[in-house]
Protein backbone atom coordinates (compact mmCIF):
# COMPACT_ATOMS: atom_id res chain seq x y z
CA UNK A 1 0.00 0.00 0.00
CA UNK A 2 1.45 3.33 -1.08
CA UNK A 3 0.47 6.82 0.03
CA UNK A 4 1.12 6.59 3.78
CA UNK A 5 3.35 9.69 3.92
CA UNK A 6 2.55 13.39 3.75
CA UNK A 7 4.91 16.35 3.29
CA UNK A 8 8.21 17.09 1.55
CA UNK A 9 10.66 18.26 4.22
CA UNK A 10 8.44 17.98 7.31
CA UNK A 11 7.17 14.49 6.52
CA UNK A 12 4.71 12.31 8.43
CA UNK A 13 4.33 8.58 7.80
CA UNK A 14 1.52 6.85 9.70
CA UNK A 15 0.86 3.18 10.43
CA UNK A 16 -1.71 0.96 12.13
CA UNK A 17 -5.35 -0.09 11.93
CA UNK A 18 -8.47 0.80 13.88
CA UNK A 19 -8.62 -2.55 15.69
CA UNK A 20 -4.95 -3.48 15.63
CA UNK A 21 -2.66 -3.26 18.65
CA UNK A 22 -1.67 0.34 17.99
CA UNK A 23 -1.50 3.22 15.59
CA UNK A 24 1.35 5.69 15.30
CA UNK A 25 3.74 7.54 13.08
CA UNK A 26 7.22 8.70 12.21
CA UNK A 27 7.97 12.39 11.66
CA UNK A 28 11.03 13.02 9.54
CA UNK A 29 12.58 16.43 8.93
CA UNK A 30 11.59 18.16 12.15
CA UNK A 31 14.38 20.62 13.07
CA UNK A 32 16.39 20.10 16.24
CA UNK A 33 16.10 22.28 19.31
CA UNK A 34 12.32 22.68 19.45
CA UNK A 35 11.18 22.58 23.07
CA UNK A 36 8.06 20.44 23.11
CA UNK A 37 5.04 21.01 25.32
CA UNK A 38 3.85 17.42 25.79
CA UNK A 39 0.71 18.50 27.64
CA UNK A 40 -0.29 20.59 24.62
CA UNK A 41 0.27 17.60 22.32
CA UNK A 42 -1.89 15.39 24.54
CA UNK A 43 -4.56 18.09 24.72
CA UNK A 44 -4.83 18.07 20.92
CA UNK A 45 -5.37 14.30 21.05
CA UNK A 46 -7.99 14.75 23.76
CA UNK A 47 -9.89 17.10 21.45
CA UNK A 48 -10.01 14.37 18.79
CA UNK A 49 -10.46 11.25 20.90
CA UNK A 50 -13.71 9.26 21.01
CA UNK A 51 -16.06 9.22 23.97
CA UNK A 52 -15.57 12.88 24.89
CA UNK A 53 -19.27 13.82 24.74
CA UNK A 54 -22.72 12.36 24.19
CA UNK A 55 -22.81 13.46 20.53
CA UNK A 56 -19.77 11.43 19.42
CA UNK A 57 -18.89 7.73 19.31
CA UNK A 58 -18.75 6.15 22.75
CA UNK A 59 -15.63 4.10 22.05
CA UNK A 60 -13.46 4.72 25.13
CA UNK A 61 -9.86 5.27 24.12
CA UNK A 62 -7.41 7.28 26.27
CA UNK A 63 -5.35 8.04 23.15
CA UNK A 64 -2.20 8.55 25.16
CA UNK A 65 0.82 9.15 22.95
CA UNK A 66 4.24 7.68 23.73
CA UNK A 67 7.40 8.98 22.04
CA UNK A 68 10.09 6.43 21.23
CA UNK A 69 12.69 8.52 19.41
CA UNK A 70 13.69 11.95 18.18
CA UNK A 71 13.22 13.69 21.53
CA UNK A 72 15.80 14.15 24.31
CA UNK A 73 15.28 16.08 27.52
CA UNK A 74 12.10 17.60 26.11
CA UNK A 75 13.64 18.88 22.87
CA UNK A 76 13.63 17.58 19.32
CA UNK A 77 16.98 16.18 18.21
CA UNK A 78 16.52 16.49 14.45
CA UNK A 79 16.31 12.73 14.04
CA UNK A 80 13.07 10.88 13.15
CA UNK A 81 10.40 11.24 15.83
CA UNK A 82 8.71 7.88 16.39
CA UNK A 83 5.51 7.65 18.41
CA UNK A 84 2.75 5.19 19.24
CA UNK A 85 -0.86 5.34 20.45
CA UNK A 86 -2.07 2.00 21.79
CA UNK A 87 -5.59 0.80 21.02
CA UNK A 88 -7.26 -0.36 24.23
CA UNK A 89 -11.02 -0.50 23.62
CA UNK A 90 -11.53 -2.48 20.42
CA UNK A 91 -14.78 -4.42 20.05
CA UNK A 92 -14.05 -6.32 16.86
CA UNK A 93 -17.03 -8.62 17.31
CA UNK A 94 -19.25 -5.63 16.52
CA UNK A 95 -18.09 -6.00 12.90
CA UNK A 96 -18.38 -9.76 12.29
CA UNK A 97 -21.76 -9.21 10.60
CA UNK A 98 -20.04 -7.32 7.76
CA UNK A 99 -17.18 -9.75 7.23
CA UNK A 100 -18.56 -10.66 3.81
CA UNK A 101 -20.69 -7.55 3.20
CA UNK A 102 -19.67 -4.23 1.65
CA UNK A 103 -21.16 -1.33 3.58
CA UNK A 104 -22.66 1.44 1.41
CA UNK A 105 -20.36 4.49 0.98
CA UNK A 106 -17.49 2.82 2.86
CA UNK A 107 -14.11 1.74 1.50
CA UNK A 108 -14.97 -1.96 1.91
CA UNK A 109 -15.65 -2.69 -1.76
CA UNK A 110 -12.76 -0.70 -3.21
CA UNK A 111 -10.26 -2.10 -0.68
CA UNK A 112 -11.29 -5.67 -1.43
CA UNK A 113 -11.08 -5.16 -5.19
CA UNK A 114 -7.75 -3.31 -5.05
CA UNK A 115 -5.88 -5.43 -2.48
CA UNK A 116 -7.79 -8.73 -2.53
CA UNK A 117 -8.14 -8.54 1.26
CA UNK A 118 -9.64 -6.15 3.77
CA UNK A 119 -9.66 -5.68 7.51
CA UNK A 120 -13.38 -5.44 8.24
CA UNK A 121 -12.81 -4.59 11.93
CA UNK A 122 -13.84 -0.95 12.07
CA UNK A 123 -12.56 -0.31 8.58
CA UNK A 124 -8.96 -1.26 9.31
CA UNK A 125 -6.53 1.19 7.72
CA UNK A 126 -9.37 3.21 6.16
CA UNK A 127 -10.79 4.05 9.59
CA UNK A 128 -10.69 7.67 10.73
CA UNK A 129 -8.83 6.40 13.77
CA UNK A 130 -5.69 6.82 11.66
CA UNK A 131 -6.12 10.58 11.99
CA UNK A 132 -5.01 10.50 15.64
CA UNK A 133 -1.45 10.12 14.33
CA UNK A 134 -1.93 13.22 12.20
CA UNK A 135 -3.02 15.17 15.26
CA UNK A 136 0.22 14.28 17.08
CA UNK A 137 2.33 15.46 14.14
CA UNK A 138 0.17 18.54 13.70
CA UNK A 139 0.59 19.44 17.37
CA UNK A 140 4.37 19.33 16.94
CA UNK A 141 4.11 21.37 13.73
CA UNK A 142 2.07 23.99 15.60
CA UNK A 143 4.86 24.32 18.16
CA UNK A 144 7.43 24.58 15.39
CA UNK A 145 5.58 27.58 13.87
CA UNK A 146 4.18 28.92 17.14
CA UNK A 147 3.94 32.50 15.90
CA UNK A 148 1.36 31.39 13.32
CA UNK A 149 -2.15 30.93 14.73
CA UNK A 150 -4.37 28.16 13.38
CA UNK A 151 -8.01 28.01 14.51
CA UNK A 152 -10.71 25.73 13.10
CA UNK A 153 -14.34 25.56 14.18
CA UNK A 154 -17.66 24.00 13.23
CA UNK A 155 -19.38 26.44 10.89
CA UNK A 156 -22.38 24.32 9.91
CA UNK A 157 -24.29 21.15 10.74
CA UNK A 158 -26.80 20.16 8.11
CA UNK A 159 -28.74 23.32 7.24
CA UNK A 160 -27.67 25.18 10.40
CA UNK A 161 -24.96 27.74 9.61
CA UNK A 162 -23.11 30.47 11.47
CA UNK A 163 -24.35 33.67 9.81
CA UNK A 164 -21.38 35.84 10.86
CA UNK A 165 -17.98 36.41 9.24
CA UNK A 166 -15.12 34.78 11.10
CA UNK A 167 -13.76 38.21 12.05
CA UNK A 168 -16.80 38.69 14.32
CA UNK A 169 -16.26 35.41 16.19
CA UNK A 170 -14.33 34.84 19.42
CA UNK A 171 -12.06 31.87 18.80
CA UNK A 172 -11.64 31.47 22.57
CA UNK A 173 -15.21 30.13 22.61
CA UNK A 174 -14.54 27.25 20.21
CA UNK A 175 -13.90 24.83 23.08
CA UNK A 176 -16.79 26.16 25.20
CA UNK A 177 -19.26 23.60 23.79
CA UNK A 178 -19.15 20.02 22.51
CA UNK A 179 -19.90 20.94 18.89
CA UNK A 180 -16.91 23.35 18.77
CA UNK A 181 -18.87 26.28 17.39
CA UNK A 182 -17.78 29.72 18.68
CA UNK A 183 -21.27 31.22 18.21
CA UNK A 184 -23.16 30.06 21.29
CA UNK A 185 -26.71 30.44 19.96
CA UNK A 186 -25.86 28.54 16.78
CA UNK A 187 -24.00 25.90 18.79
CA UNK A 188 -27.14 25.09 20.79
CA UNK A 189 -29.12 24.54 17.59
CA UNK A 190 -26.37 22.35 16.14
CA UNK A 191 -26.18 20.18 19.26
CA UNK A 192 -29.95 19.73 19.30
CA UNK A 193 -29.90 18.68 15.63
CA UNK A 194 -27.16 16.09 16.17
CA UNK A 195 -29.03 14.66 19.18
CA UNK A 196 -32.22 14.44 17.10
CA UNK A 197 -30.41 12.67 14.24
CA UNK A 198 -28.72 10.27 16.66
CA UNK A 199 -32.09 9.20 18.11
CA UNK A 200 -33.23 8.36 14.58
CA UNK A 201 -30.25 6.04 14.12
CA UNK A 202 -29.04 8.33 11.36
CA UNK A 203 -26.09 10.67 10.75
CA UNK A 204 -25.57 14.20 9.47
CA UNK A 205 -22.79 16.16 7.78
CA UNK A 206 -21.42 19.65 8.21
CA UNK A 207 -18.58 22.05 7.50
CA UNK A 208 -15.47 23.25 9.32
CA UNK A 209 -13.92 26.66 8.73
CA UNK A 210 -10.21 27.16 9.39
CA UNK A 211 -8.38 30.48 9.76
CA UNK A 212 -4.57 30.73 9.63
CA UNK A 213 -3.18 34.05 10.85
CA UNK A 214 0.28 35.67 10.91
CA UNK A 215 1.43 33.74 7.85
CA UNK A 216 4.46 35.41 6.24
CA UNK A 217 4.45 36.47 2.61
CA UNK A 218 6.03 33.94 0.28
CA UNK A 219 4.87 30.45 1.25
CA UNK A 220 3.94 28.20 -1.66
CA UNK A 221 5.06 27.82 -5.25
CA UNK A 222 3.37 29.26 -8.36
CA UNK A 223 2.78 26.13 -10.45
CA UNK A 224 1.98 22.63 -9.12
CA UNK A 225 2.85 23.25 -5.47
CA UNK A 226 0.52 26.19 -4.90
CA UNK A 227 -0.15 26.74 -1.21
CA UNK A 228 -3.89 26.37 -1.64
CA UNK A 229 -3.34 23.18 -3.64
CA UNK A 230 -1.28 21.75 -0.77
CA UNK A 231 -3.98 22.75 1.72
CA UNK A 232 -6.63 21.24 -0.53
CA UNK A 233 -4.78 17.92 -0.76
CA UNK A 234 -4.30 17.90 3.01
CA UNK A 235 -7.98 18.47 3.71
CA UNK A 236 -9.24 16.10 1.04
CA UNK A 237 -7.05 13.36 2.52
CA UNK A 238 -9.12 13.45 5.73
CA UNK A 239 -11.79 10.75 6.01
CA UNK A 240 -15.33 11.81 5.02
CA UNK A 241 -14.25 15.09 3.38
CA UNK A 242 -16.26 15.88 0.24
CA UNK A 243 -15.26 19.45 -0.54
CA UNK A 244 -12.71 22.23 -0.05
CA UNK A 245 -12.88 25.94 -0.84
CA UNK A 246 -10.65 28.83 0.14
CA UNK A 247 -11.21 32.58 0.12
CA UNK A 248 -14.37 33.43 -1.81
CA UNK A 249 -14.57 29.80 -2.93
CA UNK A 250 -17.57 28.85 -5.03
CA UNK A 251 -19.27 32.18 -4.24
CA UNK A 252 -16.53 33.84 -6.27
CA UNK A 253 -17.84 32.11 -9.38
CA UNK A 254 -21.00 34.25 -9.11
CA UNK A 255 -19.15 37.56 -9.00
CA UNK A 256 -17.76 40.01 -11.53
CA UNK A 257 -14.04 40.76 -11.57
CA UNK A 258 -14.68 44.33 -10.49
CA UNK A 259 -16.46 42.99 -7.41
CA UNK A 260 -14.01 40.21 -6.66
CA UNK A 261 -10.63 41.90 -7.10
CA UNK A 262 -8.72 42.52 -3.85
CA UNK A 263 -7.73 46.19 -4.08
CA UNK A 264 -4.47 47.03 -2.36
CA UNK A 265 -3.77 49.20 0.63
CA UNK A 266 -0.50 51.16 0.56
CA UNK A 267 1.16 48.68 2.93
CA UNK A 268 0.56 45.70 0.62
CA UNK A 269 -2.48 44.34 2.45
CA UNK A 270 -5.82 44.24 0.66
CA UNK A 271 -9.19 45.77 1.39
CA UNK A 272 -11.30 42.62 1.04
CA UNK A 273 -9.12 39.46 1.07
CA UNK A 274 -11.48 37.51 -1.14
CA UNK A 275 -8.28 35.78 -2.29
CA UNK A 276 -8.15 34.06 1.10
CA UNK A 277 -4.57 35.08 1.83
CA UNK A 278 -3.14 33.35 -1.25
CA UNK A 279 -2.49 34.85 -4.68
CA UNK A 280 -0.80 33.00 -7.53
CA UNK A 281 -0.35 30.05 -5.19
CA UNK A 282 1.77 32.14 -2.78
CA UNK A 283 0.77 33.51 0.63
CA UNK A 284 0.35 37.30 0.64
CA UNK A 285 0.47 37.90 4.39
CA UNK A 286 -3.30 38.20 4.86
CA UNK A 287 -5.40 35.68 6.81
CA UNK A 288 -5.72 32.35 5.04
CA UNK A 289 -9.21 31.00 5.46
CA UNK A 290 -10.94 27.99 3.98
CA UNK A 291 -13.92 25.71 4.49
CA UNK A 292 -14.03 21.91 4.48
CA UNK A 293 -17.22 19.90 3.86
CA UNK A 294 -17.77 16.56 5.64
CA UNK A 295 -20.33 14.02 4.51
CA UNK A 296 -22.70 12.26 6.92
CA UNK A 297 -20.99 9.27 8.55
CA UNK A 298 -21.65 6.27 6.31
CA UNK A 299 -22.62 3.83 9.07
CA UNK A 300 -26.24 4.36 10.09
CA UNK A 301 -28.11 2.27 12.65
CA UNK A 302 -30.86 1.54 10.16
CA UNK A 303 -31.54 -1.31 7.78
CA UNK A 304 -30.07 -0.83 4.31
CA UNK A 305 -29.44 -2.86 1.18
CA UNK A 306 -25.81 -3.87 0.69
CA UNK A 307 -23.73 -5.97 -1.68
CA UNK A 308 -21.97 -9.08 -0.37
CA UNK A 309 -18.81 -10.78 -1.61
CA UNK A 310 -20.77 -13.29 -3.71
CA UNK A 311 -22.57 -10.56 -5.65
CA UNK A 312 -25.91 -10.66 -3.84
CA UNK A 313 -27.92 -7.73 -2.51
CA UNK A 314 -28.61 -8.41 1.16
CA UNK A 315 -30.13 -6.47 4.02
CA UNK A 316 -27.76 -5.20 6.70
CA UNK A 317 -27.94 -2.91 9.71
CA UNK A 318 -25.09 -0.90 11.17
CA UNK A 319 -23.83 -1.90 14.61
CA UNK A 320 -21.11 -0.72 16.93
CA UNK A 321 -20.11 2.73 18.15
CA UNK A 322 -20.19 5.48 15.55
CA UNK A 323 -20.33 9.26 15.39
CA UNK A 324 -23.73 10.69 14.45
CA UNK A 325 -21.75 13.70 13.16
CA UNK A 326 -18.01 13.60 12.57
CA UNK A 327 -17.51 17.37 12.50
CA UNK A 328 -16.78 18.13 16.21
CA UNK A 329 -13.94 15.61 16.39
CA UNK A 330 -12.63 16.64 12.98
CA UNK A 331 -11.87 20.22 14.09
CA UNK A 332 -8.43 19.34 15.56
CA UNK A 333 -7.70 17.15 12.53
CA UNK A 334 -8.27 20.08 10.17
CA UNK A 335 -5.98 22.23 12.33
CA UNK A 336 -3.34 19.49 12.37
CA UNK A 337 -3.28 19.05 8.59
CA UNK A 338 -3.13 22.83 8.12
CA UNK A 339 -0.19 22.96 10.54
CA UNK A 340 1.64 20.22 8.62
CA UNK A 341 1.28 22.17 5.36
CA UNK A 342 2.45 25.44 6.92
CA UNK A 343 5.40 23.82 8.73
CA UNK A 344 6.49 22.04 5.56
CA UNK A 345 6.31 25.24 3.54
CA UNK A 346 8.19 27.18 6.22
CA UNK A 347 11.04 24.67 5.92
CA UNK A 348 10.93 24.91 2.13
CA UNK A 349 11.12 28.70 2.41
CA UNK A 350 14.07 28.45 4.77
CA UNK A 351 15.79 26.09 2.34
CA UNK A 352 15.30 28.60 -0.47
CA UNK A 353 16.34 31.70 1.49
CA UNK A 354 18.88 30.08 3.84
CA UNK A 355 17.13 31.72 6.81
CA UNK A 356 14.50 30.79 9.39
Amino acid sequence: MAGNSFGKLFKLTTYGESHGKAIGGIIDGCPSGIKLDFDAIQNELNRRKPGQSKIVTQRKEPDTVEFYSGVFEGETTGTPIGFVIHNTNQKSKDYTHIKDVYRPSHADYTYDKKYGVRDYRGGGRSSARETASRVVAGAIAKQMVSNIKINAFTSSVGEIFIDKPYQDLDFNKIESNVIRCPDEATAEKMIAKVEEIKKQGDTIGGTITCVIQNVPVGLGEPVFDKLHAELGKAMLSINAVKGFEYGSGFCGAKMKGSEHNDLFNVNGTTKTNLSGGIQGGISNGMDIYFRVAFKPVATVIQKQDALNSTGEIVEMQGKGRHDPCVVPRAVPIVEAMAALVIADNMLLRRQESKEW
